[in-house]
């Protein structure tokens, strides 16, 4: 049996995809270590460090399905060092001439931190590929709906009308920074660490080669960038890293949290998309539960708590620091994996997203010229004063009367400048924004 939902047979495609866990999952992780040990070995015998031969049996070896992992986890154990197993395990299956020759003068800081270097890279990608197609999706949205009104709400109250397309462009505007987010930070986080000791990178300076050619070369063989300074203890990449995919699960949760709301069935605006198989409950066989905006806001709390982890690891001491780090062992993947789920079940909320555009007009109508209290307000404003007109309204709103009946009573308008007022269409500016982000979405491209 498992302890963590994201391992359960059961609960796991709550928590992460098949995608993320091949990523991010045990055996995944281990040969990504197993990778950036190769990695090292070949540009070392580049350089004369150790001999080709040895890195390349170093490469042939280096496979999670050739190790003796009861024997790594009882090495782990027994030395109480994080990477010293794995290092025996892979030299338990290495020829004789290649054992000395694994690990050379690298610290566990910079497997486990060029991986981060990886995972962030290789995260951001699937989450940036899904966040444009729920762009998409969104921009779609506000430009079918660009003109089909429903009530604006503020404070959980009806407001003013707008239209449900200017809703869904600032989801897209949202939407839209994040990527750029994504894109403007991913050259400081997709790099490699080679540090050594203290990021000083002795070892390979006494081995009388330029060790920062050596880093270049090690991260590029990787597909990173050079991180161009050792970052043992500057750990503001990881926390940014996280701090952006926890705002892109807040942004997810904005929008399920929309559709939550807009589901009930005395508004009835929006429903999720449904299967003949899916029980929303089993004692109210009636009810349709909007599960997937509810689990988006989940995913965004837990999202934040992993994020919040991160950013506590900026506080490090020294040059190497393992309370901050080895928190980070357990909180970057966990934010990965709630966001890159996060993104994954966004998309299949929004893509069968159901607009109910005749109940909008319906709550619309039901609270009538009530909420063109904003227009009125504007045309009485010039000839009461903002505030006598403002208070004016609010006595005459409060009664629950005919709006254009109590002012023409009260002789500060005709019914007909009333009736004109509130008739005026109130989206001309709703549209223009709209359609400027459209545009603008449109005109970004992948």
């Amino acid at each position: 049996m498992v302890a963590r939902l994201t391992d359960s047979p059961v609960y796991a495609h709550l928590w992460s995809t098949p995608e993320l866990t091949a990523l991010l999952g045990e055996e995944a992780r281990w040969q990504a270590w197993l990778d950036i040990l190769v990695a090292l070995a070949r540009v070392q015998a580049r350089v004369g460090i150790v001999p080709p031969e040895a890195a390349e049996q170093i490469a042939v070896g280096a496979r999670v399905e050739q190790l003796d992992w009861d024997a790594v986890a009882g090495w782990t154990r027994a030395t109480s060092h994080s990477t010293l197993g794995l290092i025996r395990g892979l030299q338990a299956v290495l020829p004789e001439s290649a054992r000395e020759h694994v690990y050379v003068g690298a610290t566990v800081q910079d497997v486990t931190d060029t991986w981060f270097g990886t995972v962030m890279r290789d995260v951001g990608a699937i989450v940036r590929r899904d966040l444009r197609a729920i762009e998409d999706r969104v921009l779609e949205l506000a430009e079918t709906h660009r003109a089909t009104p429903i009530a604006g709400r503020t404070h959980g109250q009806p407001g003013a009308p707008v239209t449900f397309g200017l809703k869904a462009a600032s989801w897209a505007d949202e939407l839209r920074r994040h990527v750029h987010r994504l894109d403007e930070g991913r050259p400081r986080w997709a790099v490699g660490q080679l540090a050594g000791a203290v990021g000083a990178l002795a070892f390979h300076d006494d081995a009388g080669v330029d060790p920062l050619a050596v880093r270049a070369a090690f991260c590029a063989e990787l597909g990173l960038g050079d991180p161009g300074i050792s970052w043992t203890t500057s750990r503001d990449r990881v926390a940014e890293f996280g701090g952006v995919l926890a705002m892109i699960g807040g942004t997810l949760a904005r929008i399920g949290g929309e559709v939550y709301e807009l589901a009930r069935p005395e508004i009835g605006e929006l429903a999720e998309p449904t299967t003949p198989t899916a029980v929303g409950s089993i004692t109210m066989p009636h009810k349709r539960n909007p599960e997937a905006s509810e689990h988006l806001d989940t995913l965004a709390r837990l999202a934040r708590s992993s994020a919040g982890v991160l950013l506590e690891g900026v506080v490090a001491a020294h040059e190497r620091d393992g309370r901050a780090w080895k928190a980070e062992w357990a909180a970057l993947p966990e934010v990965c994996l709630l966001v890159g789920t996060a993104v994954s079940l966004a998309r299949t909320l929004l893509d069968g997203l159901e607009v109910h555009a005749d109940a909008m007009a319906a709550n619309l109508a039901r609270h009538g010229d009530r909420l063109g209290s904003e227009r009125v307000l504007a045309a009485l404003s010039p000839r009461l004063g903002k505030h006598a007109a403002q208070d004016l309204l609010q006595s005459v709103l409060a009664g629950g009367g005919d709006l254009a009946g109590e002012l023409s009573a009260r002789g500060v308008a005709t019914s007909d400048e009333v009736r004109g007022w509130l008739e005026r269409p109130a989206d001309r500016v709703a549209v223009a924004m709209v359609d400027a982000v459209v545009a603008r979405g449109r005109a970004a491209g992948p």
